[in-house]
Order: C-alpha cells, then sequence, then structure tokens
C-alpha cells in the first residue's frame, strides 16, 4: 500500500471555499476509486491556513489512476485559484 501525505496552504480568505472544492473531489475520489483506500482532508490547529490531505492506495496503479483521473484533473484550475503555492507531496510506503 501507497501512503501521500499532501500539504496545502491557502491564501487567506479562501478556506471555505478551498474546502468546498475539496468536499466535491473527495467524494468523487471515494465513489470513483476503489483503488483508493482512504482520502481525509485535515485542517492544522496552527494555521487556518494550512490543510493536510491523507491518502493511501492499495497500490502504484491505484495512484496512478488517481492522478489520471477526469474529476482530478478538473479540481486542479479550481484549486489553483486559493491555493498560495505549490503543495508539497510527500510518498510513503506501508509497512
Amino acid at each position: 500500500m501507497i501512503g501521500v501525505i499532501a500539504t496545502l496552504t491557502i491564501q487567506p480568505g479562501k478556506q471555505a471555499e478551498f474546502e468546498v472544492v475539496f468536499a466535491r473531489l473527495a467524494a468523487q475520489v471515494r465513489s470513483d476509486e476503489p483503488g483508493n483506500i482512504f482520502y481525509l482532508l485535515c485542517r492544522s490547529r496552527e494555521n487556518d491556513q494550512t490543510y493536510k490531505v491523507l491518502e493511501q492506495y492499495r497500490d502504484q496503479a491505484a495512484l496512478d489512476a488517481h492522478r489520471a483521473s477526469a474529476h482530478y484533473r478538473a479540481a486542479g484550475p479550481l484549486l489553483a485559484g486559493v491555493l498560495a503555492g505549490a503543495p508539497t507531496v510527500e510518498l510513503l510506503d506501508a509497512i
């Protein structure tokens, strides 16, 4: 299994807009990606502009399918309008 931790910083005042876009994306991931085990958004308690996306996939093919999905690609331009910079993404191998 493959874990992913993505850290996203949101522009000031755009948090609610980001959460709406992300909620739509997460619903599609959960319903349309059988290789996704979980896809969870968390907001930092220290900085309300910082979010972490915790993800787990069955294998590399499932992660590749996620990144190639129409809903993931469609969310990109919407997220670009609220992000304060490029996300940082860490890939993890489950033990």
